[in-house]
């Protein structure tokens, strides 16, 4: 059982070492999902703005940007967001936007978004994404003085 729980413990350090992303003073500016890199669950951040609506994107038409895998429907919303990802790009790097404007992080659900003032904003689940509705431009105050320090 020694030698189990030790080889255990060996791999686990193994993993946690090597993996993407795995670091253990703080979050990665980009929420991907724990084994990913991939930014949005692979949505297509411009199809927010453009479509009204998020469209899955497509190994085809990926970029990387901030250390993280971005997909894209098709080769114009691709060179779209190349000229400004800031403009696409979530904000407080795709994790859930009423998190943050608690001074904590968590993961957000692509399809739970907001667009306010040209911006794109995820959220968790249902309940979150209504009380961030509810309150979005007091919640952003809040957000903006707490990003990117919630990452530490």
């Amino acid at each position: 059982m020694k030698n189990y729980l030790r080889n255990l413990a060996c791999l686990f350090a193994l993993v946690a070492t090597t993996l993407p992303g795995a670091a253990w003073s703080g979050e990665d500016p980009i929420y991907t999902s724990f084994f990913s890199s991939v930014a949005v669950s692979g949505y297509d951040v411009t199809s927010y703005f453009s479509e009204a609506q998020p469209i899955k994107g497509e190994k085809a038409f990926k970029t990387e940007y901030m250390d993280a895998d971005w997909y894209f429907a098709n080769q114009e919303n691709l060179d779209k967001f190349i000229q400004n990802p800031q403009r696409y790009a979530p904000q407080y790097g795709g994790y859930c936007a009423w998190a943050v404007s608690q001074g904590d992080t968590a993961s957000s659900d692509p399809l739970l978004w907001t667009i306010h003032e040209d911006k794109l904003y995820l959220n968790y689940n249902p309940e979150i994404n209504t009380r961030w509705r509810s309150d979005k431009a007091r919640l952003i105050v809040e957000a903006d003085k707490n990003w990117p320090t919630v990452l530490n």
